[in-house]
């Protein structure tokens, strides 16, 4: 990726790194590049944000860049990440930008784009965006007069997404009899989520839905379940959701209060799919990160599961390469390509909620579909990690250690795209074995280094 540009956007401490200079540069340099991809004579730029403190002072500088092209927006204020994507399609724009860090701490917040269709814009792009930013001698276009870009307020948003998701989900009765936990994180998520389960007849009991700007993620969301399990077991709930701060991805309780992580929702919803008849073709995308339970469990009913890299957007890709329907990360993060260009915290739970309704089984019975195996999970620190990983000692070692994991292991060996370790991952039905593996391939990496 680039200087600027990471896996999911731009990053960083809000008025530290990610400044509204900063933000206002994106604003001209964003909505200039995608404008000229676009028709019409007065581009649309539509813009949203999740519920953290320094989202409004981005967000002015954000729009102030935008307009200063000649380009008026259209600002649908708070809302989770994945309604960008869909507004934007829905009301012609040029482009979607939102302006949020998802499960990161309040001080941290970041600036995404989707493209017109709604899909995060290709590296090429984002490169084209960068380099303008960068570049410190901005030419771009400053009109005067009548062809400044305005700001427009667009009031329906909410509605118009929530009337999207509703149109999502299939069944007649609706969510009728179902009590379901909703964990908002204190972010985007703390209107939409409640609005749409109650709409569709569930007893919904909201927590953590009270954001006031410094709160979203604090102890509570996707990454911190713990309060949502409990509040399950103490409701008598039938379903647990816990959303991260910009809700694009979502993990589930069930009325044990055990959390179920992405891998189980992707096993339990595509193979409700392929016993349908609905799940063509017949596979699912997930990254290398995955528990292999996930490939047994949907293999051992014909459906292929196609590995990818770690990253929503290696997924999506790999997704229309394959053409596959359902796709997503451990961490939540899932993609109904059917429905939606992005990973939909919202939405996924709502699949979840449908297949719930439509087998009449409790959640605990449905996650039994998969088993998930021991997983051991080492960081081994290194400056020259991309040297290290080609050096015959460790070669041999890795070589080594998939002939002792066999069929039912797993390994993956991942250098960081952030920071200077290597991530060293073994699965397996024996704990012990796991311990063996990671202990050999660490031996491995030292003895190369002092070689």
């Amino acid at each position: 990726m680039g200087v600027l540009f990471g896996t999911d956007g731009v990053r960083g401490v809000a008025n530290v790194e990610l400044t509204p200079e900063r933000a206002f540069a994106l604003g001209r340099a964003g909505s200039y590049v995608l404008a000229r991809r676009s028709e019409g004579d007065r581009p649309r730029i539509l813009v949203g944000k999740d519920t953290r403190i320094s989202g409004d002072m981005l967000e002015a500088a954000l729009m102030a860049g935008i307009c200063s092209t000649g380009a008026d927006v259209l600002t649908v204020g708070v809302i989770p990440t994945p309604a960008v994507a869909y507004l934007t399609q829905k009301y012609q724009a040029s482009c979607g930008i939102v302006i949020s860090a998802s499960h990161n701490p309040v001080e941290d917040n970041g600036i995404k784009f989707f493209g017109p269709q709604g899909f995060k814009l290709p590296d090429e792009v984002e490169a084209e965006i960068e380099e303008l930013v960068l570049a410190g001698n901005d030419d771009l276009p400053r009109p005067i007069g009548k062809d400044v870009g305005q700001v427009y307020d667009v009031k329906e948003a909410i509605n118009n997404y929530i009337s999207y998701l509703k149109g999502c989900y299939t069944l007649e009765e609706g969510l009728s009899g179902l009590t379901v936990v909703m964990d908002c994180a204190q972010g985007a998520s703390y209107q939409v989520g409640p609005e749409l389960f109650a709409g569709l007849g569930a007893r919904v009991i909201a927590i953590n839905n009270t954001p006031n700007g410094v709160n979203i993620n604090e102890r509570c969301g996707s990454t911190n379940t713990e309060s949502v399990r409990r509040a399950v077991v103490e409701h008598h709930a039938d379903l647990g959701i816990a959303y991260d701060g910009d809700a694009d991805r979502c993990i589930v309780i069930d009325e044990l209060g055990q959390e179920l992580d992405g891998d189980y929702i992707m096993v339990m919803c595509a193979l409700d799919m392929r016993r349908r008849g609905v799940l063509q073709p017949s596979q699912v995308v997930a990254t290398v990160m995955s528990n292999i339970g996930l490939d047994i469990a949907l293999r051992r009913e014909s459906v292929a599961v196609e590995s990818c890299k770690v990253g929503d957007r290696y997924v999506l890709e790999k997704m229309i390469e394959t053409g596959a329907m359902i796709g997503g990360e451990q961490s939540g993060h899932i993609i109904f390509l059917e429905h939606a260009t992005t990973g939909d915290g919202l939405l996924t739970s709502l699949k979840v909620a449908e297949v719930i309704k439509r087998t009449g089984l409790r959640l605990s019975q449905l996650a039994k579909e998969m088993e998930k195996y021991p997983q051991k999970l080492v960081n081994v620190r290194l400056d020259n990690k991309e040297e290290i990983l080609t050096h015959p000692i460790v070669v041999n070692a890795l070589q080594e250690a998939e002939k002792k994991l066999g069929e039912w292991g797993k390994l993956v060996v991942r250098p960081s795209g952030t920071e200077p370790l290597v991530r060293l991952m073994a699965q397996g039905p024996q704990e012990h074995l796991l311990e063996e593996v990671i202990g050999e391939l660490q031996k491995a990496i030292e003895t190369a280094q002092l070689a």
